[in-house]
């Protein structure tokens, strides 16, 4: 397995290193940070085969299909227990008649 190593990619350095098991994990995984931006990711877990080209390829994948997503306008949700403003809200079910008896 590769140890921690650090490479550029158009403008940005990439910083990759493997951690171990901890807390519920039970499998050691590829954290990796990125030159101007405060988070860090851990996108697929390490393996014993572990190159630094396929780690590198596997890395500015993830990290330019993440870029891609953001960049991407919000998509509307709906929110089911949401109602607008203007809408009122629904009127309150009839209590269900009592059945009528039937006759012999």
């Amino acid at each position: 397995m590769v140890d921690g190593f650090e490479f550029e990619d158009n403008g940005r350095t990439f910083a990759c290193s493997v951690e171990g098991p901890r807390g519920a994990r039970r499998e050691a995984w590829w954290w990796f940070s990125v030159s101007n931006d405060a988070c860090r990711y851990a996108p697929f877990p390490a393996s014993a085969g572990d190159t630094q080209d396929a780690v590198r390829s596997r890395v500015v994948a993830f990290y330019d299909d993440l870029l891609a997503r953001r960049a991407m306008p919000a998509q509307p949700r709906h929110h089911w227990a949401r109602r607008s403003k203007d809408t009122p809200p629904a009127a309150p079910a009839a209590p269900a008649a009592p059945a009528a008896p039937t006759q012999p």
